[in-house]
């Protein structure tokens, strides 16, 4: 079943479910997010896997990791990056954090966030979903880097189509 689900995942799929003005909705998201505190989110969001990484039974926990090296998420000076990555053909959800939180936040923690955006996935609410997760990264975040008097922005903030 999963074969199919990542096989018949056409072309255009992230962008029916992340119109422009959804994309746009979600950078303005981030960009007021981390006004809060001093970390950096990035979205990033991927139709379906290359059969050939179905076929080695790439998880999308591993290719949320892969993401998470491929946009420099881990190139910050603090550590303090976060990635939300979604893999749309399986509604799944999940966040990889800089070393900088390890230790200080749960796997639970990020799970449970996971978990609430998936609910609304299933609703077929994406644009919500990925607002209300970070929504909901935003404390988790600010907890342990506050906001710093002339904070820059390391990461870009704009989605990754992938």
């Amino acid at each position: 079943m999963r074969v199919l689900r990542h096989l018949f995942s056409l072309p255009g799929t992230v962008a029916r479910a992340f119109p422009v003005a959804a994309m746009s909705t979600i950078e303005s998201a981030i960009r007021e997010s981390e006004k809060l505190h001093d970390g950096e989110i990035r979205f990033a969001v991927e139709a379906a896997l290359h059969p050939a990484q179905v076929w080695r039974r790439i998880s999308a926990r591993e290719r949320a990791i892969a993401v998470f090296s491929e946009l420099g998420v881990w190139d910050t000076e603090r550590n303090n990056g976060v990635l939300i990555y979604l893999l749309l053909a399986e509604r799944d959800v999940e966040i990889v954090a800089d070393r900088g939180f390890n230790g200080k936040v749960a796997a639970d923690e990020w799970e449970r966030v996971c978990r609430r955006m998936e609910a609304a996935l299933r609703e077929g609410r994406h644009a919500d979903a990925v607002v209300a997760g970070i929504e909901a990264l935003s404390p988790i975040i600010a907890r342990h880097f506050p906001p710093a008097p002339g904070g820059r922005n390391e990461l870009a903030d704009a989605p990754a189509r992938l």
